[in-house]
């Protein structure tokens, strides 16, 4: 029998390294292009882009990938009832962005220059809705090479625009130049979508009986989309309230708000980045198990799914370790090359051999998501996020800074890994054995 588990995170593991590459050096090349006041400002309004694209996606690759595998519905009718849903909340979304846009820049960021960022960042939400999909199409079909292709021309696109149009925006001022970032998505997840379709086989014909709603469908996408986006939702509202919290305690506690935005930039655009390096090969792991566990699963071929389990968690840890101790030895030298700093050095020093166990997160979730436990996997994110920002905002009166957060983020960690482990022996390996 084939190991379709292992040729697709192989596959999926090449190009993300390839995309990680293009990648950097678009991060390389627009960082020195744009300067660091433009960095802080981009990495100060992600957490709320992270947040709204959660509720637009829907976590739908997760979904058609779990419905596509167990070949419960017509993929054409999982494809175009989830196409109705997604289209009808970014609307929702889009629209709620444009009439809180200046709340959320000047209230809760403390940064009215927020506000034009965020209408741009809404903007793209019905390309990468759209790409989700196709995505979450090919995952289900165990095909990983258009997703990788699709990935690869995306970054070349990208790159082609900032060296065409960043240039220019930089002379305009720092908004026009993050401004210019954001939108620049819509054209290259355009192109993500063009690939995606191309790939598509010839047999794959819409009629107008696909195109109408269809409630079954429609309500078993949304059955495992709800509790699945809710667990992410949790984590991305952690990440939207992580930098409020933190400014606004931190500035209570005598820090300036220029330590606080060249620290939490540092944090976010160097220390995590840079430890986050080996996560498409984490990402690939997940991708490829989360079909393969979901199909076992529906088959009631539990000594497979125990299989896939072992082989994912070994991998991981391997990989993880091994990219975790190369970051710990060489942080200096990687942030220099990188980025031409040194600036969060100190943080990657203590998070580093803690990472092993992050790099164990996707893969454990992918499981529980894959053997119907999404509400599972929302409760321990639940947990992990409320502990991590209480723990982060005492810690912070505590005077010791940016650290508040490194110390916030292993415990986090620990949560949960701890957790997801209890949850799957408890629902998992009590059955097999």
């Amino acid at each position: 029998m084939k190991n379709k588990f292992l040729q697709a995170t192989f596959i999926l593991m090449v190009g993300g390294l390839i995309t990680k590459l293009l990648g950097f050096g678009i991060r390389i090349i627009y960082t020195r292009m744009v300067g660091s006041d433009a960095i802080n400002l981009y990495s100060l309004v992600m957490p709320t882009y992270s947040l709204l694209l959660t509720i637009a996606t829907l976590s739908l690759p997760v979904v058609i990938s779990k419905l596509i595998s167990e070949h419960k519905t017509k993929s054409i009718k999982i494809l175009s009832s989830a196409t109705i849903i997604t289209l009808i909340l970014n609307f929702i979304v889009i629209t709620t962005i444009y009439f809180t846009k200046d709340f959320i820049a000047t209230t809760l960021l403390n940064d009215p220059r927020c506000s034009t960022l965020l209408m741009a960042m809404a903007l793209t939400f019905p390309f990468v809705s759209l790409s989700s999909i196709l995505k979450g199409y090919f995952y289900g079909k165990q095909k990983m090479a258009p997703h990788t292709i699709s990935n690869i021309i995306e970054q070349i696109v990208r790159l082609a625009l900032i060296f065409l149009i960043i240039p220019k925006l930089v002379n305009m001022g720092i908004v026009y130049s993050v401004m210019g970032l954001i939108l620049i998505s819509i054209a290259s997840e355009l192109a993500s979508i063009l690939t995606f379709l191309v790939f598509l086989p010839k047999k794959f014909k819409i009629t107008k009986e696909d195109l109408k709603p269809d409630m079954k469908t429609s309500k078993e996408i949304l059955s495992i989309s709800i509790p699945t986006v809710s667990g992410r939702l949790i984590g991305n509202i952690g990440f939207f309230f992580e930098p409020i919290l933190l400014t606004n305690i931190l500035l209570f506690a005598g820090y300036s708000m220029d330590f606080i935005l060249n620290e939490y930039g540092a944090y976010n655009a160097y220390t995590i980045s840079l430890l986050s390096m080996p996560s498409f090969f984490i990402a690939a792991i997940s991708s490829s198990l989360l079909p393969e566990i979901s199909k076992f699963y529906y088959k009631k071929n539990l000594i497979m799914v125990k299989r896939r389990l072992k082989q994912a968690v070994i991998l991981s840890f391997i990989v993880g370790g091994i990219f975790s101790a190369f970051i710990y030895l060489f942080r200096e030298p990687l942030l220099s090359t990188l980025y031409n700093t040194t600036k969060g050095s100190e943080y990657i020093e203590i998070l580093a051999p803690f990472f092993v166990l992050f790099y164990l997160e996707g893969p454990l979730q992918s499981v529980l998501q894959a053997i119907g436990k999404a509400k599972t996997t929302m409760f321990i994110t639940m947990v992990a996020v409320i502990t991590k920002l209480v723990a982060m905002s005492i810690l912070s009166l505590c005077h010791i800074g940016m650290y508040s957060l490194v110390i916030a983020e292993i415990i986090d960690i620990f949560i949960i890994v701890i957790l997801c482990v209890r949850a799957i022996k408890k629902e998992l390996y009590s059955k097999i054995t």
